[in-house]
């Protein structure tokens, strides 16, 4: 009976400790996208700082899925994203949103 519960329990240890890796396996693009349209939908609203914030939310996450794989519509949509935000930052929320949408068409060319 002990042996068995010593068994339950190293079993149980053994999927808490590898877990935690596989539940932070994210979906960088995935998280990039979804934030790019959130940009894009505060951008049309006018709300240059808050487009602002996706966007380099979006950029954080277009990072780490080129650094997982390389891929030429990503790096395309990083550089729209920086764009975005340089513009949002001059509070020129019509030319962020374009830079934004741009940024968009890349990172779902880059999900295919």
């Amino acid at each position: 009976m002990t042996r068995r519960i010593f068994i339950l329990v190293l079993g149980l240890g053994l999927a808490a400790f590898f877990a935690p890796r596989l539940a932070l396996a994210e979906d960088h693009l995935g998280e990039a996208i979804k934030h790019t349209k959130e940009a894009i939908e505060h951008g049309k609203a006018g709300h240059a700082d808050v487009l602002v914030t996706h966007a380099e939310a979006a950029l954080t996450h277009a990072d780490a899925a080129e650094k997982e794989k390389a891929n030429p519509h990503t790096k395309e949509g990083i550089t729209h994203l920086n764009a975005a935000i340089s513009e949002g930052k001059k509070k020129d929320a019509a030319s962020a949103t374009k830079h934004a949408e741009e940024a968009l068409t890349h990172l779902e060319a880059a999900k295919k």
